[in-house]
């Protein structure tokens, strides 16, 4: 997304989260965003094994905080249209969605992150 302006609210996809934020610089093939909400909570495990456990390491990941800034290539920004939401209430959203879908089907990989998504829960959030 190369239209966008400073200032402007939009969504855009960081590592493997999904985050609301503000646009405060345009650097270049890059945007620098402010984070104002959460919109898919990033993948537990590794990235570059999904769906493995074994002989690999399982990453923890927490969501980035409220006004942390991500440098984000523009390809991974879109508009955001709606209202937004409150970064508590849109963390607290993701990680619901993210534990029912790994709740859904018993694998080692979805036991494994849904007990590092609780222990970020209990630790972090």
């Amino acid at each position: 997304m190369t239209d966008t302006q400073i200032g402007k609210i939009v969504r855009a996809h960081y590592n493997s989260g999904i985050y609301i934020g503000e646009v405060i610089e345009d650097r270049g093939d890059r945007f620098l965003i402010k984070v104002l909400a959460v919109h898919k909570h990033p993948m537990q495990g590794d990235l570059h094994n999904p769906g493995k456990v074994e002989d690999v390491f399982f990453h923890e990941r927490k969501a980035l905080a409220y006004n942390e800034k991500m440098n984000v290539a523009k390809p991974a920004v879109h508009p955001f249209e709606g209202e937004l939401p409150s970064y508590k209430t849109s963390l607290e959203k993701s990680v619901n969605k993210l534990k029912d879908k790994l709740a859904y089907k018993d694998t080692p990989f979805n036991k494994k992150a849904l007990k590092t998504l609780e222990e970020l829960e209990e630790k972090h959030y």
